[in-house]
C-alpha cells in the first residue's frame, strides 16, 4: 500500500520506512512556532522541563496577535516572549516594526519550505502546507515540550483527496475555492484528516490562493492541508530558501478515505454567513445585506496579491459613508511593496484606514471590534459568534474582491456591481 504526501513526510521525520493512518509516531521537527498569546504558557511549560532549547535556529517567536500592544496585559505577554527570545538567542524573533502576521511572515522570509515538519501553537499553522510541507497547530503544552526536545507525537491522519479541475475564473480567489469546499463537506468534514489538493486545476492557483486554501484547512476540521510542489512553488521559493529542500509526492496507490471534486471554472464568488465558515452562499442568491465594516487582511488574505485585488476595485471609488474599512498588510514587506505599487495611497484616498501588520480584529483583539448588531465583511478565516466583538454582531467571510466591492456599495456585493 502506498502513502499520501502527508504520510511520507511523517514517516521520514519519524525515521521509519512507512506509516499508515492511525499509527502513533514521534517525529523530529524542523520548525517550532508560537506567538504572543500562545508562547507565554508554552514558555512556562518549557521552564518546568529544565532543559535548554533544542535548537535556537529552529524556533520562531512572532508576537503578532495583540501587537503593537493594545493594553498592559498584552504588553506583559509580549515582554515574556521578548525576554525569552533574548535569553535563548532565538534566531527567528520579530519585534514590532519588523514583524508580520506569522503565517504571512514565515513563508515570505523562507523560514518554512517544502518537505518541512512544522508545528505551531496556532491553529492556522496549516498554512505552510501550501509549500508542500506538513504543518499543523498544537497546544501550548506540546509546544513547550517541543522547544526543549525538538520532537512531537502524532496520530497519522487519514486523507481526503480534493481533486481540482478546470481553470479559476478572473473573479474567483482561493478564498472562494476554500469556502466552497467547506460549504460542501462541512466544518467537521475533514476531522483529523489531511486535505490533499491534486489535479490539473492546481496549476491555475497562484501561491497566494494556495496559502489561503491551506490556511483554512482547519476550518474543515482537517489536521493539515497540503499542495504538491510544482513550478509555481519552486518559483516562489527561489531566493527565499536553498534548492536542497525535500519534495514528496503521493504514491499512485495512496489510500484516501474519499475524493471530493471541484471544477474551478464553475465557481462563483461566495460568502460565508454567520456563524460558521461552512455556511456558504453564492452572492446573488440572497437579498441586500447592509454592512457596517469591512476588514481586508489577516493571515488568510493579507498578502500583496490580496491587496492588489482590492486596490484595483477601489480605484476611482470611495468607501460607502456608512462603512468603516480597515486594511491590514500581512507583513512589513507587504506594506512596503504595497506602498511602492501605489495601493496604500489608493486605499487612503478611498477612505480606508491602513494598519501596521497585526492579527488585530480577526480574533476580536483590537483595531476593529464590532458592537452589538453590527455586520462585517471580512477576509479573515473565522466568523464564530463573538469572534470579532459583541456576541450579537455578525461576520461574513469573503475574498478580497468581494470585501472591496462591499465596502464601496455598503452591502455584500461583487466587483461586477461596482460601476
Amino acid at each position: 500500500m502506498g502513502m499520501t504526501m502527508t504520510q511520507k513526510i511523517l514517516a521520514k521525520h519519524a525515521g521509519v520506512p512507512a506509516v499508515k493512518a492511525g499509527d502513533l509516531i514521534t517525529c523530529s521537527l524542523d520548525r517550532v512556532l508560537a506567538n504572543d498569546i500562545t508562547a507565554p504558557p508554552a514558555i512556562a511549560v518549557f521552564k518546568k522541563i529544565g532543559k535548554p532549547v533544542f535548537d535556537r535556529e529552529k524556533i520562531a517567536l512572532i508576537p503578532d496577535h495583540f501587537t503593537p500592544n493594545k493594553d498592559i496585559k498584552s504588553a506583559g505577554l509580549a515582554k515574556i516572549v521578548r525576554d525569552f527570545a533574548r535569553e535563548h538567542q532565538i534566531k527567528y524573533y520579530y519585534e514590532v516594526g519588523r514583524v508580520g502576521i506569522e503565517h504571512v511572515l514565515l513563508p515570505e522570509q523562507g523560514i518554512v519550505a517544502p518537505g518541512m515538519m512544522t508545528i505551531g501553537a496556532d491553529s492556522h499553522t496549516c498554512t505552510y502546507g501550501a509549500l508542500g510541507g506538513f504543518a499543523t497547530g498544537v497546544g501550548s503544552t506540546d509546544l513547550g515540550v517541543a522547544m526543549a526536545t525538538g520532537k512531537a507525537w502524532f496520530k497519522v491522519p487519514d486523507a481526503i483527496r480534493v481533486y481540482l479541475t478546470g481553470e479559476k475564473p478572473a473573479d474567483i480567489t482561493g478564498k472562494d475555492v476554500m469556502l466552497t469546499l467547506i460549504g460542501m463537506i462541512g466544518v467537521d468534514g475533514a476531522l483529523y484528516q489531511s486535505l490533499e489538493f491534486q489535479g490539473p486545476g492546481v496549476a491555475s492557483l497562484d501561491m497566494t490562493d494556495r496559502f489561503t486554501i491551506a490556511n483554512m484547512a482547519i476550518e474543515a476540521g482537517a489536521k493539515n492541508g497540503i499542495f504538491p510542489v510544482d513550478e509555481q512553488t519552486r518559483a516562489y521559493e527561489k531566493g527565499r530558501v536553498s534548492d536542497d529542500y525535500a519534495v514528496y509526492k503521493a504514491d499512485d496507490d495512496a489510500p484516501y478515505a474519499r475524493t471530493v471534486e471541484i471544477d474551478l471554472s464553475k465557481l462563483k464568488p461566495v460568502v460565508a454567513f454567520p456563524h460558521l465558515p461552512g455556511n456558504t452562499k453564492v452572492i446573488g442568491t440572497f437579498g441586500d445585506i447592509p454592512i457596517d465594516q469591512v476588514v481586508i487582511g489577516s493571515c488568510t488574505n493579507g498578502r500583496l496579491e490580496d491587496l492588489a485585488i482590492a486596490a484595483k476595485i477601489f480605484e476611482g471609488h470611495s468607501v460607502h459613508p456608512s462603512v468603516r474599512c480597515i486594511v491590514i498588510p500581512g507583513s512589513q514587506q507587504v506594506y512596503r511593496d504595497a506602498m511602492k505599487a501605489g495601493y496604500i495611497d489608493t486605499f487612503i484616498a478611498a477612505g480606508c484606514a491602513v494598519s501596521t501588520p497585526t492579527c488585530g480584529p480577526c480574533l476580536g483583539g483590537y483595531m476593529g471590534i464590532l458592537a452589538a448588531g453590527e455586520r462585517c465583511v471580512s477576509t479573515t478565516n473565522r466568523n464564530f459568534r463573538g469572534r470579532m466583538g459583541h456576541v450579537d454582531s455578525e461576520v461574513y467571510l469573503a475574498g478580497p474582491q468581494v470585501a472591496a466591492a462591499s465596502a464601496i456599495l455598503g452591502k455584500i456585493a461583487t466587483p461586477k456591481e461596482v460601476k
